[in-house]
Parts: structure tokens; C-alpha cells; sequence
């Protein structure tokens, strides 16, 4: 008898507390309505046959996996996609032997339903996917492999705008709401470059300058941000948060660096220097970036759920 299972999760945008979330800082964070989802079905051979498709329908990956590389954790030279999916199902493995012990082998498919190159959580849904099929804990298995804060996988697990908190290493998830009247006025253009996460937070540590005082003052700004009634205490509160980043990061903001001349509000959303940004605009902002070869510039309501 063949069983087949579907699994899916959501992307994500962090709107506040970028890098800070990683020691404790609140953070605001939407799902996306893009994701991903992960097709299991019962195989042979002892294997994992794994195949990877982008939002077009290409395949960006497609390997044959022993069950034994995933026990050994085996690594191969320059396959960094297929040793990265080898240690994420190794501590899968860990986590619930059973997945391995008690399986002929598996055929497994993923969908993304926004182009791979996006940044909206390729990693993260993927490891919550996996990580429902196996029926283990998603935030063991992110920070058994990946590391990272958590939010990202909050994201995946939630259909609502969340606040998000690390106490004592533990995640700790608030859903809210947050539909202002100035939604339609809120715009997230993509950067045409993915960043990687894991840099960026390697970097962030690198660079943290006495974190510890300024996560009050961000957890005010997430506050105030999330209860903004106006446009103006939400741009407000936005360029606070970016000068206060910019100083930890000990980096230019983005609008600083490519966008000086823009008359609305430019804020970094996760990882600085790539992936998407937050764009505030009473007019619509789509010609000024299309003309600088920004080509996705979303509004509001079409990517948060």
C-alpha cells in the first residue's frame, strides 16, 4: 500500500529585531503567502530519492540518498545543497531513529511557491516540513543543523502576524494582528540578491557592540510599531529601528547606500544587504525601482497572508 503525505509551510518577512532576536530582542514577523511543501511517498533501496522544484517548475535539485549517508552524515566535495539536506535529515535521524530504522526508503518532492532565489524561507520550510513528517520538534531540528532564532520557523507554523522572543533559548510565540489603515502603503521590493543567513548572523557576531542595552529600546519600537494607528509614528519608529541597526551592525542603511534619493521610508528586513526590504510609500513606489532594475516590488497585500 502506497502512502503519500503532504506537508507544507509558510515563508516569512522579520520586520523588526533583525540579528537582536538572537539575544532576546522582540521581534514582529509575518508569514508570507508563499511557502513550500514537502510530497513523501513510500520507496526502496534503503534511500531517499529527493527532488527539488522552484516556484517555475525547474528542478534545482534531484538526488538519490542512502539511508547510510544520512546515519554516517556523509559529505561530499563540492555538493553543498546535498550535504546541507544529508546534515538536516542526520539530525532528523537523531531525533527519531524510527524515520530510518523502520523504512524501506522514501521518494520525496518539494514545491516552492516562490522563486528559490527570494529568501523567504527555502531553509526553513523546508526544515519544518521534514520535521512534521518525522514528527519531531522543528526548533530542535533548526538548531541542531542550521541554528538561527526560531522566528522563521514560527512563520512556518503560523497564519497570522506574530510577535517573537527567545527566553532562556526558548521560543516564546504571541499571534496578533496587524491591519492599519496604511497597509496600502506598504510596499516589499526584492534586492536581486539572496543573502545568507548564516553569514549574516556569523557576521553579526562579529560586529555586536553592546547589544544587551539597545534591546529595551527595540522592544519598545516593536511595540509601538504593531499598535501604529498612523503612518506617521510607523515611519517614525521604522528609521529609529535602522539608525539603531546601523549602529550595532556598523553598517550603512540600505536606503543610505542605494536608495538616497527615494522621498519615502527604506527599512532592511532580515538579513542586511540582501533578500527583500520594507518600503513605505504614500505614492506608489513601482516606476522609481523599476527604473534603478529593482523588478518585484510587492504590495502588502499581495505576499503577507
Amino acid at each position: 500500500m502506497t502512502t503519500k503525505k503532504t506537508y507544507y509551510s509558510n515563508g516569512k518577512l522579520l520586520i523588526t529585531g533583525e540579528y537582536v532576536v538572537l539575544d532576546g530582542a522582540l521581534a514582529f514577523a509575518l508569514p508570507t503567502k508563499f511557502g513550500q511543501d514537502l510530497v513523501v511517498e513510500n520507496g526502496t533501496k534503503q534511500e531517499i530519492s529527493w527532488k527539488s522544484f522552484d516556484q517555475d517548475g525547474s528542478i534545482w535539485f534531484e538526488k538519490t540518498i542512502p539511508f547510510s549517508d544520512i546515519v554516517n552524515k556523509t559529505v561530499f566535495e563540492n555538493q553543498p545543497e546535498k550535504n546541507t539536506l544529508i546534515a538536516i535529515l542526520h539530525e532528523a535521524y537523531r531525533l527519531n531513529p524510527k524515520f530510518i530504522n523502520e523504512s524501506k526508503g522514501y521518494i520525496a518532492t518539494t514545491h516552492l511557491t516562490f522563486p528559490k532565489f527570494w529568501g523567504l524561507g527555502t531553509s526553513s520550510t523546508l526544515i519544518n516540513n521534514i520535521a512534521q513528517w518525522i514528527n519531531i520538534d522543528a526548533y530542535t531540528l533548526l538548531k541542531n543543523s542550521f541554528g538561527g532564532s526560531g522566528y522563521d520557523i514560527a512563520c512556518a507554523q503560523n497564519d497570522t502576524p506574530i510577535l517573537y522572543r527567545l527566553v532562556d533559548g526558548k521560543p516564546i510565540i504571541e499571534k496578533i494582528s496587524f491591519s492599519p489603515d496604511f497597509t496600502k502603503h506598504l510596499y516589499f521590493v526584492y534586492l536581486n540578491k539572496k543573502q545568507s543567513s548564516k553569514t549574516a548572523i556569523d557576521n553579526y557576531y562579529k560586529k555586536q557592540n553592546s547589544v544587551d542595552r539597545l534591546i529595551p529600546t527595540i522592544d519598545t519600537i516593536t511595540k509601538t510599531i504593531i499598535h501604529s494607528k498612523d503612518i506617521e509614528t510607523f515611519v517614525s519608529e521604522i528609521e529609529n529601528h535602522e539608525k539603531i541597526m546601523s549602529g550595532i551592525l556598523e553598517t550603512k542603511t540600505v536606503k543610505d547606500t542605494l536608495f538616497p534619493d527615494f522621498t519615502g521610508t527604506i527599512k532592511s528586513l532580515g538579513a542586511w544587504g540582501g533578500d527583500f526590504v520594507l518600503v513605505v510609500s504614500k505614492e506608489n513606489p513601482t516606476y522609481y525601482f523599476k527604473e534603478k532594475g529593482y523588478e518585484t516590488i510587492l504590495p502588502c497585500s499581495e505576499i503577507i497572508l
